[in-house]
């Protein structure tokens, strides 16, 4: 994959949000919520125009049942890709558009891909 960084652009925010919406789809009874992460959740921030996204769920045992649903919406499914605990899927082949991170509530990661992005939205001038 080639890395690409681009000026902030705020569809990525509408981006966000209707990824949002076919996973919800998806997975209706497995969401807790949704958090948009990364560098293009920080508005004036240069970044790699791929939204990282967190999905928190319930059960993050139930979520490999739902591969095939994935696969057939498009995503890459990439497993636990490193982090245990963690299921990782792709969108968008060699223009990849999106990852999405998906967490059982509580998991010691969500605290760290947060961290970061919550610096800046309260330091602006950091970006």
């Amino acid at each position: 994959m080639k890395v690409r960084l681009s000026d902030y652009d705020p569809k990525w925010r509408d981006s966000f949000e209707n990824e949002c919406l076919l996973i919800s789809d998806m997975i209706p009874d497995e969401i807790v919520r949704f958090e948009h992460f990364g560098s293009t959740a920080v508005p004036g921030m240069k970044a790699k125009p791929v939204i990282d996204m967190m999905v928190l769920v319930k059960d993050i045992n139930q979520i490999d049942s739902y591969n095939s649903k994935f696969g057939e919406a498009g995503y890459d499914v990439a497993g636990e890709w490193g982090i245990p605990g963690r299921r990782l899927l792709r969108k968008g082949g060699d223009d990849r558009t999106h990852h999405i991170h998906i967490y059982q509530e509580g998991h010691p990661e969500i605290y760290r891909h947060l961290a970061v992005r919550d610096y800046l939205l309260e330091h602006p001038e950091e970006v």
